[in-house]
């Protein structure tokens, strides 16, 4: 379904992204705050996460994720239609083990969705970005994040993030 800034993780950002995190992801609970086509959050849940949820604000591309969750048969995964920055404000502390934040890239949600990962995912989580710029170490650290891997792929920055210990 085509939408003006829509923009799915390329192929090998995501190749990439699930290497880095391990090729299984049995029983992590997984967050795909702007899920758009859902592909990191589907992906996550064909890695064995044990549950994942799918934020998006369109409601075309929502019921177009919950088409795909019911033909997939994939019960650990849920739709969650609305608002991803503000549902992801609202979960408990360290209650992700990974969190997907692709925002649309000329909006003001990065550093909000940054703050509120860095609260929702567990000490020993994950948070993987993509953006148009690479973002300063100063600036997570600030966030009480710091940068585990990076990779630019054309317009994108794909970031790894761990809280900081």
């Amino acid at each position: 379904m085509a939408r003006p800034g829509l923009r799915p993780t390329p192929d090998r950002v995501r190749e990439t992204l699930f290497n880095w995190l391990g090729q299984s992801l049995d029983g992590w609970q997984c967050a795909d705050v702007f899920a758009g086509t859902g592909a990191l959050g589907l992906e996550a849940a064909s890695r064995g996460a044990q549950a994942v949820v799918l934020c998006e604000q369109d409601r075309a591309l929502a019921a177009q994720l919950q088409q795909h969750v019911q033909r997939l048969q994939a019960p650990q995964v849920r739709v969650q239609p609305g608002d991803g920055l503000a549902w992801l404000q609202q979960q408990g502390a360290a209650s992700w083990d990974l969190v997907f934040l692709d925002p649309p890239f000329d909006g003001p949600l990065f550093q909000p969705a940054l703050q509120a990962a860095a609260r929702a995912v567990r000490a020993n989580g994950w948070i993987y970005l993509e953006a148009p710029v690479l973002w300063d170490d100063e600036v997570l650290r600030a966030l009480g994040l710091q940068l585990q891997r990076h990779l630019k792929a054309g317009a994108v920055h794909a970031h790894l993030l761990r809280p900081i210990a």
